[in-house]
């Protein structure tokens, strides 16, 4: 049974949903034209099943940043590392970069991209 400090400092685990995203309002979404294409996107991909991994490899072998959440792959160790391995290879592949960002999600960044591991905090004096 986790002890009380556990239980402060680990995160909470829940489903996440298209409700979890907040619209800025005060931004206005321009659509990418055809005669100016972005160069790179960042994708946001959930892994159900094994055969989830295909998709999440076409995107980043063809260039673009993958935010994935393997939540609901369950708890299932060897399940979480084999999807680990098999995306590990994909970015080795391509020289790219994987990280874990909590126990549950992943950033996948293709070739010339790479993740900081410092996180951004202020400064206190």
């Amino acid at each position: 049974m986790p002890n009380f400090i556990e239980k402060l400092f680990k995160p909470e685990r829940r489903e996440t949903s298209d409700e979890d995203f907040v619209e800025i309002e005060t931004y206005e979404y321009k659509e990418v034209s055809e005669e100016k294409p972005a160069t790179m996107y960042v994708k946001v991909a959930e892994l159900v099943s094994l055969n989830d991994i295909n998709e999440v490899k076409k995107h980043v072998y063809e260039g673009n940043i993958v935010i994935v959440n393997i939540g609901p792959m369950g708890t299932d160790r060897l399940v979480r590392e084999r999807v680990i391995k098999e995306l590990k290879k994909v970015v080795d592949d391509i020289e790219g970069d994987i990280v874990g960002l909590g126990e549950t999600q992943l950033i996948l960044t293709p070739s010339g991209v790479k993740v900081d591991r410092n996180k951004i905090t202020s400064v206190r004096t």
